[in-house]
Formats: structure tokens, C-alpha cells, sequence
């Protein structure tokens, strides 16, 4: 695995280039990222190019033996731009412009702002399509970031209804999809169709489903526009783009088709901070975040571009953007660098090269300081490229259990969420967490991904079932999970016929005749276990495997196929992980609190994200806060 940073020559004077080009290659780095947010340097008028800098930047980071990642600059189109065309910028759920001054001010829609789109990349692969040094391009940079997917401009919803036309073909079609014969929504034209936004009160499901499909599908189309050109002028080089994490808004899976590697932005503090973990686990990991947020992403990342993926940026340091935002425990950043490692990272990169002392990011730490003395992070980074060269290279394999997530299920139960507490990532996350924890490895993998070979699959929820998903899952023997709310909704968001679990019913003879969702606090007690959050009522001729102690049925099995009716708290989750891993014939281990591990294949993996020193049994001895083992398998 190679290491990397992201550099920003044109925020620093030319004469510190080289010497920090210099630096970074003792420093054990081979890669750098430049160039995602210059346009306004390269074109600082229209039409008018100052190549410059950028041969000069280029250049002088290759002659240090640096190769480099070179971003299109179109996340922050410059002013003369907007000015030209001010309705290229989107508006948000309340009609408001993102306006200049930031970045991602743009609406994916927008046709004008694409033509520019195009045109910039193709000068830029013209230009530097062939250099020797350029061994990748990232396109644009985090799209959606600050909530940009969703667009409801006059191009945004000009692009919805043809969108609609070409999905429906008929505007009875669409009005029977949508059930708009409810309240008297129909419409006589495609034209009428508004955005779902801005309605007195909830606007109809389906009507909210298809418009994210279609934002999700102008991201893939804007990406690809920008892919073809690349192709075309630089045929030669890997094509990437970096996503975040615990982000959903449109379906990284139809973005990573058309790019060779996926990559993505690790900040394990910021998440932790922001997300819905408990204040227990925000204290017992202030400074090193929850022991599976950075593997999840690996994980989930790697599913979405047939294996290849790296780590785009890096947490070196505290970040800016979180409500609280602690220092990584002494380790950690090495600990992260070796985690990627285990998971088949193909590069590491560092965010940022130096901290600067100017702008939005001022307090995001990198690896120099604004004054270009060496931060926390390097001794730690100098190591962790000592630990690389040691192992050497490590090569993935098929992991044991395959968790099925889906971009999809995220919306629908975003939608219509019917309890506040139900959210799709955090229930992935606990599946995941609940699997990693007694030493599994685990793919996320797409709901069209083949699944044989794996000996568990879980599929946490699934709501809409596409063709061809039942016949995958009837193919197998191995043990199967499906969680709450799979098989609830039609594909134009109804409930199916027959009842939930739909098209499931095939595999497991249920009809789920009723759901609750109980409110925080709320937990029904089991043998060691309660329910909380969701539980569906069940019909059908199958006794319950598991029922609560009030004898409401809790889990249902027809053959090696589970159904889960309950939102399932980690002690359940953890019986029913070790039945399925028992009945598959998987060896389970006992991990203590915050150590985890990893299998590549030619290694062992160890990993303590603890804050204190931890006795790991499965080795024998006690590992350090924030330190790692490494053995040959």
C-alpha cells in the first residue's frame, strides 16, 4: 500500500515546492493530490488558461520521484462563472440559492454548467492526459457534500420530468405508480410535476422516491460525462472519485461502475462526533473513534468499484467541522494507516499536507503545521510506512459473511421512517459492528452482487426487492438473515400485495400483518435480550424461533432463511450471528472491547482501539492503546 497527501501549490509561495516535495518523499510518501479546487488559478478568466504554475507544480513534485492524483476542479466553480450564469447555482428544500462563497455551488442538472464541465476537464486532459507523472485522476471532489445532491432549481426540475417521461411513458402510468388518486394529486401532463417540496405537509412517498432516484442518477451522469473524456484523453490512467462517510443521498454503486477505484475521505472523530453513537461510546473513543467506523467504509468502499479502493484523505490530526473535535490518541493515525492496509487499501493520502493559516479549513490539522514544523502525525506516518515495507504487499480475499447494503433502502426508510429512531445506517452499522466484533470478516456488497462462495449473508433490511434477488438468495445454502422491513415496499413505494415480505415469501413463508415503533427508552423484555425500537407482528404457519417473553414471535426460520421482526438490540444481534456462524461452520472469536481483527492473505491483523491496554486472548499477551499485532498466517 502506497502513502500519499494532499497538497496544495497554490496556496503556498513557489519557493517552498521543492523542499516540500523533498520532504515528503523522505517522509515515505509516493503520491499526491493537487489540483480539486483550482480552477479559478488555472482559468482565471473565461477562456483565458495559466498552465503555468501547475507544469511548473506538476513538475516539481515528479522530479522529487512523486507521482500524482490530479483532481477536475469542479467542485468550486469560480465567480466570473457564476456571474455568468447565476441559475447555475441549486436551490435547497426551501427554494433558497447556494450561493458563492464556499464550494459545491453548483446544481447537477444544470446543462450549462456541465457544457463548462466538460470543456475544463477535456483542456485539462488535453494538457496532462499523457504526463509521465499523472497516474490517476479523481473526478470533482465528495459529491453531495453540504447536502448538495438534492437540487430544486427550475434545471433540476425541468430534468425531473423528462426524467419522469422516460420512466413512466405515460402520465396515467405515473399517477397509478404514485397512487396519486389519493387527495387528489393526479396530473394531466408531465409538465405539471413539480419537485416534492414545499407541500403543507409531507409530499407522497413515491413522489419523494423517484425524485431522489433522479438526483442520484444526475450524479452518475455528471460523473460519467467527466469519465468519458478521461478515458478518451488519457486512456492510460486510473479514474477515481472520494467519497464520504455514512453518506447515502445518491447510490455510490452506479458511480463506481464507471470509475476504477473508489476512494474515500476517513475522518473516524469527525463521524463519531456527528453520528448517532451513544455518549458512552463518544467518551470510551473520543480520541481513537468507534473501532468499526473506519472499517465499515473499507469495507463498503471496496464493494463499490470490483475490489479496488483506497483511502482518498486521511485524519492526521483534529479536524474543523464537527461539533468537538479532539486529537487523535498518540497511535492512531498509524493504527488507521495499517487498518486501510488490512482491508486491501491500494494508497493512503494524508489530509493535508500542511494546515493552512487562512480560510474555512484554518483549524484542520495536517501533517506540517502552518509553519511548516512537523506535527503529531509524522512520526507516526515514517512508522506505519516502516510496518508497510516490513509485511510488504497484501493481497485481499473473499471474506466469510456478506452484508448486503443498499443505497435504496436508505431512501425508502428515510421517506417514511415511521419511527424517528429507525435509521437504515445505523441498523447496518450494528449488523456490521455485531459481526466484526467476534472476529468475522465481513464484504458489503450491492443487492445484485453475486453471493456465492460467501457462508452467511445478512441482509439487515431491504424494503424493495429487484428482479432477480429472490433466485440469488434461493441459490444458497449457506445461512441467510433478513432484518425488519424487507420485501415492505413495492418499487413505486406501496405495500406489495399480499403483504410484507412480498417476493420474500418465497423463501420464507410469513405475512407481516402489523409494525409498531416504540419510542426511546421502550425495551421489551427477552432471555437476555429485548426489543426496541420496531417489531412487526406475523402471521403464518412457521413456530418462532425466538419470541420475547411476552411470547410475541421475534425470529422466523424456514430452512437455512431467517427473518428478523424486530429492530434487534446488540444481544440479540449476537445470538443470532453466533447460530448462523455455528450452523456455517464458522469459528467465532471472543474479542474484549475495542479489539478487532482483520485476515488478508498472508496475515493476521490486530487492533486495539481501546484507550487503555487490553488483554487479547486469541494472541496471549496485552496490547497498548492504540498499537496493532501483525502475524503470518
Amino acid at each position: 500500500m502506497k502513502l500519499g497527501c494532499c497538497y496544495y501549490p497554490e496556496h503556498w509561495p513557489e519557493d517552498v515546492w521543492a523542499e516540500d516535495a523533498r520532504r515528503m518523499a523522505d517522509m515515505g510518501l509516493s503520491l499526491v493530490r493537487i489540483g480539486e479546487f483550482a480552477w479559478s488559478r488555472i482559468e482565471p478568466e473565461p477562456g483565458r488558461y495559466d498552465w503555468g504554475w501547475l507544469d511548473r507544480a506538476i513538475n516539481t513534485l515528479a522530479s522529487a520521484g512523486l507521482k500524482i492524483i490530479l483532481g477536475t476542479p469542479t467542485a468550486t466553480p469560480p465567480k466570473w462563472l457564476v456571474d455568468t450564469m447565476p441559475d447555475m447555482v441549486a436551490l435547497d428544500e426551501q427554494g433558497r440559492p447556494r450561493g458563492f462563497g464556499s464550494r459545491r455551488h453548483y446544481c447537477f442538472s444544470h446543462a450549462g454548467y456541465r457544457a463548462e464541465c466538460r470543456r475544463i476537464v477535456t483542456a485539462l486532459a488535453q494538457r496532462y492526459g499523457h504526463h509521465p507523472a499523472i497516474v490517476m485522476w479523481q473526478t470533482d471532489n465528495e459529491y453531495g457534500c453540504h447536502d448538495t445532491v438534492l437540487s430544486f432549481s427550475d434545471a433540476a426540475a425541468n430534468g425531473f420530468r423528462e426524467w419522469l417521461a422516460a420512466r413512466y411513458s405515460t402520465v396515467e402510468a405515473l399517477n397509478t405508480a404514485w397512487g396519486n388518486v389519493f387527495w387528489s394529486m393526479e396530473y394531466r401532463a408531465f409538465t405539471e410535476v413539480d419537485p416534492p417540496h414545499l407541500t403543507v405537509t409531507e409530499a407522497n412517498p413515491g413522489h419523494w422516491l423517484d425524485y431522489r432516484r433522479f438526483a442520484s442518477d444526475q450524479v452518475a451522469s455528471f460523473n460519467r460525462e467527466q469519465v468519458e473524456i478521461l478515458r478518451k484523453l488519457s486512456p492510460d490512467k486510473d479514474i477515481t472519485h472520494n467519497f464520504m462517510g455514512f453518506f447515502t443521498e445518491f447510490d455510490h454503486h452506479e458511480v463506481g461502475r464507471d470509475i476504477d477505484l473508489a476512494t474515500w475521505d476517513s475522518y473516524p472523530l469527525g463521524f463519531l462526533e456527528q453520528f448517532w453513537f451513544s455518549s458512552e461510546e463518544k467518551r470510551a473513543y473520543l480520541r481513537q473513534g468507534h473501532p468499526d467506523i473506519a472499517a465499515f467504509h473499507h469495507d463498503l468502499y471496496r464493494g463499490c468499484s470490483n475490489g479496488r479502493w483506497g483511502v482518498m484523505e486521511q485524519q492526521p490530526g483534529p479536524v474543523n467541522w464537527a461539533r468537538f473535535n479532539p486529537a487523535p490518541l498518540p497511535g492512531m493515525v498509524a493504527l488507521w494507516t495499517l487498518e486501510a492496509c488490512a482491508h486491501g487499501a491500494e494508497f493512503t493520502s494524508y489530509f493535508r499536507w500542511r494546515q493552512a493559516p487562512f480560510a474555512q479549513e484554518q483549524m484542520h490539522a495536517g501533517l506540517l503545521r502552518p509553519d511548516s514544523t512537523e506535527a503529531e502525525a509524522v512520526p507516526e506516518v515514517r512508522t506505519a510506512a516502516a510496518v508497510l515495507a516490513e509485511i510488504g504487499p497484501q493481497q485481499p480475499v473473499q471474506a466469510a459473511a456478506a452484508l448486503v447494503f443498499s443505497y435504496e433502502a436508505a431512501w425508502a426508510i428515510g421517506i417514511q421512517p415511521q419511527g424517528q429512531s429507525f435509521r437504515y445506517l445505523e441498523l447496518v452499522f450494528e449488523c456490521y459492528s455485531a459481526l466484526r466484533a467476534r472476529g468475522l470478516d465481513i464484504d458489503i456488497v450491492a443487492p445484485d452482487a453475486d453471493l456465492e462462495g460467501y457462508r452467511m449473508v445478512v441482509v439487515p433490511s431491504l424494503p424493495i426487492i429487484r428482479k432477480g434477488f429472490v433466485e440469488r438468495l434461493a441459490g444458497l445454502t449457506c445461512p441467510v438473515m433478513l432484518g425488519p422491513r424487507s420485501g415492505s415496499k413495492s418499487a413505486s413505494f406501496s405495500i406489495p400485495a399480499g403483504l410484507a415480505p412480498g417476493d420474500l415469501k418465497r423463501l420464507i413463508p410469513i405475512t407481516v400483518t402489523r409494525v409498531e415503533s416504540l419510542r426511546d427508552g421502550v425495551a421489551e423484555p427477552a432471555q437476555g435480550w429485548a426489543v426496541t425500537r420496531w417489531r412487526e407482528d406475523v402471521a403464518g404457519d412457521l413456530v418462532p424461533e425466538l419470541s420475547d417473553d411476552a411470547g410475541r414471535g421475534v425470529l422466523y426460520r424456514n430452512g437455512n432463511v431467517r427473518y428478523l421482526a424486530v429492530w434487534p438490540d446488540r444481544a440479540l444481534l449476537r445470538l443470532l450471528f453466533e447460530r448462523m456462524a455455528d450452523e456455517a461452520g464458522l469459528p467465532l472469536v471472543d474479542l474484549p472491547e475495542g479489539i478487532r481483527v482483520r485476515r488478508t492473505a498472508s496475515h493476521a491483523f490486530t487492533f486495539n482501539y481501546a484507550a487503555e491496554p487490553v488483554f487479547a486472548a486469541h494472541l496471549g499477551e496485552t496490547l497498548p492503546p492504540a498499537s496493532w499485532h501483525i502475524a503470518p498466517l
